[in-house]
């Protein structure tokens, strides 16, 4: 199991934290996404390494952004 943490940049909602949960669980191999919307902070959990390129394409198709 891996876990990574991401910031996320622009979120100022619930319907933004709900947008990226749901982005993010269809990353193959994500298990779990846990979304703080107070510090924008994502941490995900993998069966295996998560791929970083797809968690960001993911994040990105939700309208949002990770923090570099």
């Amino acid at each position: 199991m891996s876990t990574a943490t991401y910031t996320v940049v622009g979120m100022t909602c619930g319907h933004c934290v709900s947008s990226v949960t749901e982005e993010v669980s269809e990353v193959a191999g994500v298990t779990d996404v846990a979304v703080d919307l107070d510090t924008g902070t994502m941490t995900v959990t993998g069966d295996a390494p998560i791929d970083d390129g797809s968690v960001r394409g993911a994040v990105a198709e939700a309208g949002y952004e990770i923090a570099d």
